[in-house]
């Protein structure tokens, strides 16, 4: 309707400004987003007038997108991470995705909470929670888990606070919260789009991706967000009719594997409806992680962390100038940013010493590069188009004393290795959304969505969630 002129990008930006007012700030209150751009209705207006003078400005344009708060935006939004160390941070420049978001059209809505610096604070942190922006809570159920770390940009999406989102992913930050929250999330090839301006992780596994209501959607977003010479690599992915012909993987050993009864029922009932519609599968595709290989995943994000947030730390225009200070900061205003959790994972990554450390180089060893070889073997030997795992278990209740209370994950296999992977909503269990993951190769990043759409089209539409489902007029 924007493209054809239907619909006015001021109009647009007005609806999802009041569906943020009525369902995240009021209603049922899912808290997803953590600031709204000030800016919007005036972006929004200058669209309109460059529409009426040449026509849509980019393949976005009037398209609504929330950002999550740890994404740089040249602007008088904060680029916080969800912390009150960084809540007057505002960057000098676009992260290069925000730059390709502007020239494609697109109004930046507002900002997503997010789990506090990406959930890499604490091993005993609760997902969905910053001290800046306090809780976010589940679309299907408010009571439970967002999960993290890109909580808020994927509950925007499930909410229809707005029509995209994106995320950052390190290990499973887009994939939980996509999966949990009943949307489609995209954890690209590694290098596929930039990480410049994002606040780090681990530069080895860090990516930001979409977060959409479909896999059309998500691939929409991430022709945009993707560096054009990383997407000139991309092979070839004409539009799939069928799953005639195509192999998947069955992956069998993930994280969780035999926790859920129901999980394990609802996978090889969709195992089973792919192999009817045409799928060749390959059961299992075993041995490709191992206890060694998580383990030295861990020891590498502690290392990169303290590199890349010092990095980053000594740009900021107002906060801390690096890990030791910000750690100084959250020791001294404990009981507003240290009320549930602490900073456990802050204090190991400090004790690091730099890159070229040899105990550094041993990890990379044994977990990005063992994992990459062990994925590629697998694909070539068994002629391989996808892995494909659980995602997920139903989301966990909310405890501030517990923690998460993670039951089913495989985002490791894409996290670590680099390769890409698509999370999609199949079905719900006891209530909660339950989605799967598509592992691929790497720069096949767009044949994966057309298994995706495929995927999509086999399952029919995904319920909505309840608060969303009784409130009228939902875009």
């Amino acid at each position: 309707m924007l493209a054809r002129g239907e619909a006015s990008a001021e109009r647009v930006t007005e609806v999802f400004l009041g569906r943020i007012a009525t369902l995240d700030d009021a209603g049922p209150a899912f808290n997803a987003i953590i600031e709204v751009n000030p800016d919007a209705l005036a972006i929004a207006r200058e669209l309109d007038r460059r529409f009426a003078a040449s026509g849509a400005v980019g393949p976005l344009h009037g398209v609504p997108v929330v950002l999550k708060a740890s994404i740089d935006t040249a602007d008088r939004m904060a680029t916080s991470a969800g912390s009150l160390a960084l809540a007057r941070h505002y960057a000098r420049h676009d992260a290069p995705l925000v730059a390709r978001l502007r020239a494609a059209g697109a109004v930046l809505l507002a900002k997503a909470n997010l789990s506090e610096w990406a959930n890499f604070r604490s091993f005993g942190s609760t997902s969905g929670w910053s001290s800046l922006g306090g809780q976010t809570r589940n679309a299907y159920a408010l009571d439970r888990s967002p999960c993290g770390s890109s909580s808020g940009s994927a509950v925007a999406v499930a909410a229809r606070l707005a029509p995209l989102a994106v995320g950052t992913e390190t290990d499973g930050s887009i994939a939980c919260p996509a999966a949990v929250n009943g949307v489609v999330g995209v954890k690209p090839t590694h290098g596929l789009v930039s990480t410049e301006g994002i606040v780090p992780v681990a530069a080895s596994q860090d990516t930001a991706g979409p977060l959409a209501r479909t896999a059309a959607d998500a691939r929409l977003l991430l022709e945009t967000l993707a560096d054009p010479v990383a997407l000139a690599r991309q092979a070839p992915a004409a539009p799939l009719a069928s799953f005639a012909g195509l192999r998947l993987g069955v992956v069998r050993d993930y994280a969780g594997a035999g926790s859920d009864a129901e999980v394990d029922a609802a996978y090889q009932a969709w195992l089973e409806r792919l192999r009817s519609a045409g799928v060749e599968l390959v059961d299992p595709v075993a041995g490709l992680a191992d206890g060694e290989t998580r383990a030295a995943e861990l020891e590498v994000l502690l290392y990169e962390f303290k590199d890349g947030i010092d990095r980053y730390l000594s740009t900021v225009t107002a906060g801390p100038r690096s890990l030791a200070e910000l750690i100084r900061f959250n020791d001294e205003h404990a009981a507003e940013v240290m009320p549930h959790f602490g900073q456990d994972i802050f204090l190991a990554a400090q004790r690091k010493g730099p890159l070229t450390d040899n105990a550094y180089v041993r990890a990379l060893n044994a977990s990005r590069y063992r994992l990459r070889a062990r994925l590629a073997e697998a694909f070539d030997r068994h002629r391989l188009d996808a892995l494909v795992a659980p995602a997920n278990g139903p989301a966990w209740p909310i405890d501030y004393t517990a923690g998460d209370a993670v039951t089913v994950a495989s985002s490791y296999l894409a996290a670590v290795s680099g390769f890409p992977s698509i999370v999609v909503p199949a079905t719900l269990v006891r209530g909660l959304p339950v989605a799967f993951a598509f592992v691929g190769k790497p720069n096949a990043d767009m044949r994966l969505l057309e298994i995706a759409v495929l995927f999509e089209r086999l399952r029919g539409e995904f319920p909505l969630p309840p608060h969303v489902q009784s409130t009228a007029g939902s875009p």
